[in-house]
């Protein structure tokens, strides 16, 4: 048995589940924000521990390479004192800006473009606003910012060759390190993307089941008031005919009183059979047809025959006498014992399915069946999805209650209630 065999969770029990609130700091703010619906609800999303480290990171990344850059400059005797001075001046605003790179993602890779072509110090922030770029952005703003400051780069080394490097090692290493860091970005994006799909597929199957639940609520529903509509509304008629011939024939003869007035009694007392019929039937969860319907003495013969059919089943029936139990409440039991090992049997093959029954009069009838957990993975069985939310509306029709849910030890186990009157 499953959860999923009726539980219906609303979406937000799903996307605000405790895991995801505890680690959110482990996250991306973007990320965290569309799965958590209180801070996408919010606005702008406040950066998280995560995004606090990364930007240091890249930060400190961009500062480091213009460092290296800088140092550089010093080697160069044919470079003028201004030019260095005005390079390391840019290198150090494009590190500054980094910071910017969440709010503004793609004006800072395209400020970068002429900043990187001016400034040889910062190199290493460009590198930073196009991985920022293809991770925040559609790949139509990556491929014409990317493309134009790889177009840059070889007008950039022949203006101002590297003195360790040749001039086309300079050129293709700068290309495959830009292509390396944009695919980067977009690997970053679309994994991004992915669990987003996954979290918005969740919804939807999360809504969807609210719906099944609730159109199986409203047919239960419309089936109580077809019954009683099409099997009382001739009795109720009858009723009021006589009672209404009653009222403005006071002064009728006596036989004539005497007569309606059983006429009366008796569909009274043929409607509350009828009423008592409809009851069972509803709760029987199936049409009368006739056949005889399941008490709780022919749970011998359920558990027999589920033994038959192979299965792991133990009966523990603390009843004296299941004879004497109540016809609708022993019928109600036998049904939710009949689901239960329907459920065992499909989601826990193999597992051994306990059952125990007990009870008696003034205290009310308790069902337990649970199972443990499957030993291995069970392939996906089709089905309906609606087993527990019909048991939960059966043993509520039949003036009981319903629990189920996941066991500690990964079992799983529904538990029932159904009231025995002391007297009949």
């Amino acid at each position: 048995m499953r959860a999923d065999d009726g539980a219906v969770r609303t979406p937000d029990a799903l996307h605000t589940a405790p895991g995801v609130v505890r680690r959110r700091w482990l996250l991306p703010s973007a990320l965290a924000a569309g799965l958590d619906p209180d801070t996408e609800r919010s606005g702008r999303p406040r950066r998280t521990a995560r995004d606090w480290a990364v930007d240091f990171t890249c930060f400190l990344l961009a500062v480091v390479t213009g460092l290296v850059a800088a140092d550089g400059l010093g080697d160069d005797p044919d470079l003028p004192h201004v030019v260095a001075v005005a390079d390391q001046f840019l290198g150090a605003l494009a590190c500054a800006a980094v910071w910017l790179r969440r709010r503004w993602p793609l004006g800072l890779a395209v400020a970068m473009i002429p900043v990187g072509f001016l400034s040889n110090t910062a190199g290493g922030a460009g590198l930073v606003a196009v991985f920022t770029l293809a991770v925040h952005r559609p790949f139509r703003y990556v491929a014409w910012t990317g493309g134009t400051g790889l177009a840059l780069v070889p007008v950039f080394f022949w203006l101002r060759p590297e003195p360790d490097l040749d001039y086309p090692a300079a050129v293709l290493f700068t290309v495959l390190l830009t292509l390396a860091v944009i695919g980067w970005g977009m690997f970053v994006r679309s994994k991004r993307q992915l669990m987003l799909s996954l979290r918005d597929r969740a919804r939807r199957a999360e809504t969807e089941a609210r719906l099944r639940a609730e159109q199986a609520q409203r047919l239960a529903r419309e089936a109580i008031a077809r019954e009683m509509h099409d099997v009382l509304a001739h009795r109720l008629t009858l009723l009021s005919v006589h009672a209404g011939a009653l009222e403005f024939r006071p002064d009728a003869p006596r036989e004539e009183i005497a007569r309606a007035a059983g006429v009366i009694r008796e569909s009274a007392h043929e409607a509350l059979q009828d009423l008592r019929e409809i009851i069972g039937v509803l709760r029987a969860g199936e049409p009368d047809d006739g056949r005889p319907q399941p008490t709780l003495a022919a749970l011998d013969t359920l558990v027999a025959e589920s033994r038959e059919a192979g299965m792991k089943v133990t009966l523990d029936l603390r009843v004296t006498d299941p004879g004497a139990v109540p016809a609708s409440v022993g019928r109600t039991a036998y049904r939710i014992t009949q689901e239960c090992l329907t459920n065992a049997r499909k989601h826990a093959p193999g597992a051994e399915a306990g059952v125990t029954v007990a009870g008696g009069p003034g205290e009310g009838l308790t069902v337990i069946v649970r199972n443990p957990a499957p030993e291995g993975d069970v392939p996906p069985v089709p089905g309906s999805g609606q087993g527990l939310i019909g048991l939960t509306e059966r043993a509520s029709l039949a003036g009981g209650r319903l629990e189920h849910g996941p066991r500690g030890d990964g079992g799983f186990e529904v538990r029932g209630w159904l009231p025995w009157p002391a007297t009949a």
